[in-house]
């Protein structure tokens, strides 16, 4: 079911400038409101179309922000593991150079001793 949207005033007297400004000669006052008429669903029509052009522009907007944002936790994330494996590399590093070091160590202790 349609739903009959009643054109603004402000629509009306619009429609009613247009249809006297291209009146033709010998058209009566009835064909002029019709006429004017027309045009007043013109206009509605146009408006319905922008304002689904508005959502549909806002839909995008929000899809578009919505697949950006999961990318920047994503890169946030890559960047925080990046770091956690450089710390990870750094200490796993020290533990061979701490083991020789003891190891030297205990071996300069046991030959001294002998």
């Amino acid at each position: 079911m349609k739903n009959k949207v009643v054109p603004s005033q402000e629509t009306q007297t619009e429609a009613m400038k247009i249809a006297k400004a291209t009146q033709k000669p010998g058209q009566t006052k009835e064909q002029t409101k019709l006429v004017a008429q027309g045009i007043e669903k013109g206009i509605a029509q146009y408006k319905k179309q922008q304002k689904e052009r508005s959502r549909q522009a806002d839909k995008a907007k929000k899809k578009a922000q919505k697949s950006k944002q999961p990318s920047q936790q994503l890169n946030q994330e890559t960047v925080t593991e990046q770091v956690n494996a450089q710390e990870k590399d750094n200490k796993s590093g020290l533990i061979p150079w701490a083991l020789l070091a003891i190891s030297w160590i205990g071996f300069i202790v046991y030959v001294s001793q002998n």
